[in-house]
C-alpha cells in the first residue's frame, strides 16, 4: 500500500435528517442552555426525512481530506448489515481507504436521528458497543485524527497510544468527543501530550478546564495547551476560531455565507479536518487558519454533513474571491 497522509479513528453512523418546524425552542437569559420543546404526549408532523450514510466525526474527517487529494483512510467498525454495507460504499464513493473498517456480526451499525429545526439540529444518538481492536496491519501515516468513539472504548485508545509511542513520526490531531470529554485529562493524558493539535469549542474547553465561567479566550487557549498539545484551537460558533501555539494568538473570522445556512451539521468536523489537512500539506497556521472556515462555510449550505466538503480546488476558488478581512490576526 502507499503510504497514507491521513487516517480518522472514530464511530461511523447513518444520520436521519427529520426536519420540524411544530416546536419552539426557550433560552435562559445568555441564550444558553437552550431546550427544544415540542407537545407532549402529541402527534407531531414533521416536514421531511432525509438518510445520510458514513457520517460521524471520523468518516466526516476522512471524506474531508480525501476530497481535499490526501490518500485519507478510516479506522472504523460497523455491523455485519445494510447500513454497514451502505456506509462503506459511500466512503468507497469519495476514495477514502476501507481496509482497516471492521465488521461485527450480531452487533447493529450506528444509527442516529437528527431533529432539524430551524438551521441547528438536535442529534439522538445510540453508540453499539463494539469490540474495538486497532488494527495491527495499518501502516503509520502522516498524520492520525482521533474523535469520537463509544463509552467502552477506553482500552481502544491505550491501543492507540501503544501504537503512536511505537511510530513517533506520526502527528497526532485530536478531536474528543463526548465521552471522551467525559473521561477526564487523566485517563487520557497520554494522548493530550501526545497531540499536534487539539481541537474543541469554546464551551468543550471550559468543560475540559473545569472553569465553566471563563470568558477570556486566550486562558482558555494556553489551559489546552498546558495539557500537552503543540496547537490548541477553540472555535467560538459566529465569532470565528482561535488558535495559539506557545508563540502567538490568532483569531480568524468566519467565512462570509453567501446565504443563511440550512442546517450547521458537520460544521465543526469540517473545520477541524481542514485545518490538518492544510498542514498536512504543508501550509503554515495562518494558512490552514484561512481553509478550515471556507469548508464551514460549504457544509452549512447543505444537508448532512459531507454533501458541501469541497476539493481542493473549489476551496482555493473561494479563498480567492474572500473578502480582504478576511484575514489571521495576532490577538
Amino acid at each position: 500500500m502507499e503510504p497514507l497522509d491521513f487516517v480518522a479513528v472514530g464511530d461511523i453512523t447513518t444520520d436521519a435528517f427529520i426536519r420540524i418546524k411544530d416546536a419552539s425552542v426557550t433560552c435562559d437569559i445568555n441564550r444558553e442552555h437552550c431546550m427544544l420543546c415540542m407537545r407532549f404526549g402529541d402527534k407531531i408532523p414533521y416536514e421531511s426525512v432525509e438518510v445520510v450514510r458514513a457520517v460521524g466525526n471520523g468518516p466526516n474527517a476522512a471524506v474531508s481530506a480525501a476530497r481535499l487529494g490526501l490518500r485519507s483512510a478510516a479506522v472504523t467498525n460497523i455491523g455485519n448489515d445494510q447500513n454497514g454495507a451502505e456506509c462503506l460504499e459511500s466512503l468507497r464513493k469519495d476514495n477514502v481507504i476501507t481496509d482497516f473498517v471492521t465488521t461485527e456480526k450480531g452487533k447493529p451499525t450506528n444509527y442516529h436521528y437528527v431533529l432539524w429545526y430551524e438551521e441547528e439540529r438536535t442529534i439522538l444518538v445510540k453508540h453499539t458497543e463494539f469490540n474495538y481492536r486497532f488494527p495491527e496491519s495499518l501502516p503509520p501515516p502522516k498524520w492520525m485524527y482521533l474523535t469520537s468513539l463509544a463509552p467502552n472504548s477506553l482500552p481502544y485508545h491505550e491501543q492507540l497510544v501503544r501504537f503512536l509511542s511505537a511510530h513517533p513520526e506520526v502527528k497526532l490531531a485530536f478531536q474528543p468527543g463526548t465521552f471522551q470529554i467525559k473521561l477526564g485529562i487523566e485517563k487520557l493524558k497520554s494522548l493530550y501530550e501526545r497531540s499536534e493539535v487539539f481541537f474543541c469549542n469554546r464551551d468543550e474547553a471550559r468543560l475540559i478546564l473545569k472553569k465553566p465561567t471563563e470568558e477570556d479566550m486566550e486562558k482558555l487557549l494556553a489551559g489546552i495547551r498546558g495539557l500537552g498539545p503543540k496547537i490548541a484551537v477553540i472555535t467560538d460558533g459566529p465569532k470565528g476560531a482561535y488558535t495559539y501555539d506557545g508563540s502567538e494568538y490568532w483569531h480568524m473570522p468566519m467565512y462570509p455565507d453567501p446565504k443563511p445556512p440550512l442546517q450547521r451539521t458537520g460544521a465543526g468536523d469540517a473545520f477541524a479536518s481542514t485545518f490538518v489537512s492544510a498542514l498536512a500539506l504543508g501550509k503554515t497556521i495562518p494558512e490552514a487558519l484561512q481553509w478550515a472556515p471556507i469548508n464551514s462555510m460549504s457544509v452549512v449550505q447543505q444537508v448532512g454533513a459531507q454533501r458541501g466538503l469541497l476539493t481542493r480546488p473549489a476551496l482555493e476558488r473561494f479563498l480567492a474571491e474572500a473578502p480582504s478581512d478576511y484575514q489571521p490576526r495576532i490577538l
